[in-house]
């Protein structure tokens, strides 16, 4: 039987940190009021775009597997932050690499993204379409949040995290996935003002509004994720106690909690980065595993379980085994350019183009950031 290897993993974080006081400077918020519902201490936001987070993230992700860019199968590109919606983000990516043999996809089911295209890659690896693929979770939500909502304004933030995925003959990878969808409450969590639906229908293109429940949000995400968790493991013959490492989505510090509790799993096994990214939505789980590895949480042979839960409202939980190698074959130069404006700034810049008197005259969002150049 064949498997997909994690071979290679990178992160890309902006360096620009919104904390919860820079929030309270235009919000009703406080430090004591965030930290309290969501374990948020501060988030990142992006001065670039969500391709070139997304580039070097997985830059650094094949560097650590040594693959060479030009020999990569596919490109899978996680996630709801899109430059456009033609062309698709992953060919953006698959350009700036060089990856000229690949095929890129755009998948988005929020939150759990990355997770499904950990799934989708592994499955076209294992039934021989494919034989390696760079994987992304991306996020670029700064671009698009409500900045007057203070029930989600709060929670989010930017980042991006890869992996690369290689056949095997050794067990390792994916060993079990559960995915499913929870569609009966997919309003509870919506972004208005994007896709077809909004032209002509009384919300104008561009805006940002949001939709969010987070009291029915929270109940159906730790249900979803702790079921689907003690399903995989079920389904895999591995017990709670087998598990070295859970790294689930990290949409807020409660949440998080819960599952583990629900699931049996002690908190001392569980990895939580909420406090310093926020909510990443299909970058938090990518990041964190890339955390895990470069902290020493994760070991040859480690069992691992990711659950996650997103709009939709899709959920997964994935059971992963890891090899033997859990430090780089090599490293990448491309870097970031230089930020120099704060994460308020730039938020800021954002809140006033959503301001009535900030538009065009068509309405839409007129442009505010330009595409910078990411150094080699």
């Amino acid at each position: 039987m064949k498997y997909a290897a994690i071979t290679g993993w990178g992160d890309c974080m902006p360096p620009a940190v919104l904390t919860n006081e820079d929030l309270s400077t235009f919000l009703e918020t406080s430090d004591e009021w965030i930290t309290s519902r969501t374990g948020m201490k501060e988030r990142r936001v992006s001065h670039v775009t969500a391709i070139e987070l997304a580039t070097v993230a997985a830059s650094r992700a094949l560097a650590c597997a040594g693959l060479d860019p030009a020999d990569v199968d596919l490109i899978i590109y996680g996630g709801v932050s899109n430059e456009e919606l033609v062309p698709n983000s992953a060919s953006g990516v698959q350009y700036a690499l060089g990856a000229t043999k690949s095929a890129s996809i755009d998948l988005n089911t929020a939150c759990t993204s990355f997770c499904y295209g950990l799934t989708t890659a592994t499955a076209m690896i294992q039934t021989g379409v494919i034989r390696n693929a760079v994987v992304i979770g991306v996020e670029l939500i700064s671009r698009y949040m409500d900045w007057s909502n203070r029930n989600v304004a709060v929670l989010f933030g930017d980042g991006a995290a890869a992996v690369v995925l290689q056949a095997s003959d050794t067990e390792q990878g994916v060993l079990g996935s559960v995915i499913g969808c929870d569609a009966e409450a997919r309003q509870t969590l919506r972004v208005r003002g994007f896709g077809c639906g909004y032209a002509g229908l009384g919300v104008t293109l561009g805006d940002c509004l949001w939709d969010f429940d987070g009291g029915a949000i929270f109940k159906r995400a730790v249900k979803a994720m702790a079921e689907s968790s003690v399903k995989v493991l079920a389904d895999c013959g591995v017990s709670g106690d087998q598990l070295d490492l859970v790294i689930p989505h990290q949409a807020n510090l409660r949440i998080i909690e819960a599952v583990a509790k629900y699931a049996g799993v002690p908190m001392e096994k569980v990895i939580v980065t909420v406090q310093k990214y926020g909510n990443m939505s299909a970058a938090t789980v990518p990041v964190a595993l890339v955390e895990a590895l470069s902290t020493g949480r994760i070991k040859p042979g480690s069992n691992i379980l990711m659950p996650a839960f997103g709009g939709g409202l899709t959920y997964c939980a994935l059971l992963v085994k890891w090899g033997e190698r859990t430090t780089p074959l090599g490293t990448s130069s491309m870097e970031l350019p230089p930020c120099n404006e704060t994460a308020l700034e730039l938020v800021n810049k954002v809140r006033l183009n959503q301001d009535p008197h900030g538009r065009s005259e068509h309405g839409l969002m007129a442009p505010l950031f330009t595409e910078a150049r990411i150094s080699h």
